[in-house]
């Protein structure tokens, strides 16, 4: 069974410690965790991360991580999620852990009426501006100067697996000040729209979506 501690708003660089020094102590049999917090405002880079990504910090801190990725945004209002799990034990490899990430995320969204979508290649979840309630599949093809054309990130994704252990994680927006993510390409992406459950027109709050994203993660990681 997999532990889940509700943090509440807490500092992201103490948090990435704490969750570093959980994995590098851990042993064959510490039980798994799932932390879920939101953190002030915070700029990261991912091991992929270029400076000129970060357009216009505007007094945001930007700190270096060891995650995978490049640069993104938290914020309060958006549930970051931090799986710390050991994956041989559990019994799977990193790119299913990954589906399952996306999976959980999906199915939260699902139970507000919002489809999520994968776009290939790029991490995280995606939904349809015009649309996002419609089920219908993304199809190609896909403009290459502009791949991202009528869709929105609603989750972001970057991970750290050492010696078979996970930590980093996902973080899924639902009432933020997206303003700061016009200060960076996020992900890596120009022009990559960021929205929140608000913004698809799901107005829940903070504790109630992160217990539902809780329990999705839950169902899929400890299958």
């Amino acid at each position: 069974m997999i532990l889940v501690k509700t943090l509440g708003l807490v500092d992201y660089e103490a948090t990435v410690e704490a969750m570093r020094a959980f994995t590098e102590t851990r042993g064959p049999d510490t039980p798994d965790e799932l932390w879920l917090c939101e953190h002030p405002p915070t700029y990261t880079q991912g091991l992929a991360g270029r400076a000129d990504h970060v357009l216009e910090a505007g007094g945001i801190p930007v700190v270096q991580t060891n995650r995978g990725g490049q640069v993104t945004y938290h914020g309060p209002g958006q549930v970051v999620a931090y799986p710390l799990l050991n994956l041989q034990r559990l019994g799977y490899f990193v790119r299913e852990y990954v589906f399952r990430l996306e999976t959980a995320v999906i199915q939260t969204l699902d139970g507000y009426g919002i489809t999520g979508h994968r776009v290939a290649g790029a991490p995280g979840i995606y939904v349809r501006l015009d649309d996002p309630q419609s089920h219908a599949a993304l199809t190609g093809p896909v403009d290459p100067l502009n791949p991202f054309a009528g869709l929105g990130k609603v989750a972001a994704l970057g991970i750290k697996v050492s010696r078979h252990c996970t930590y980093h994680g996902v973080a899924l927006n639902v009432a933020m000040d997206l303003q700061p993510f016009a200060g960076i390409n996020p992900c890596g992406y120009a022009g990559l729209a960021t929205v929140d459950l608000v913004t698809l027109g799901v107005f829940a709050d903070w504790p109630t979506v992160a217990a539902r994203f809780g329990e999705r993660l839950q169902a899929q990681l400890e299958r």
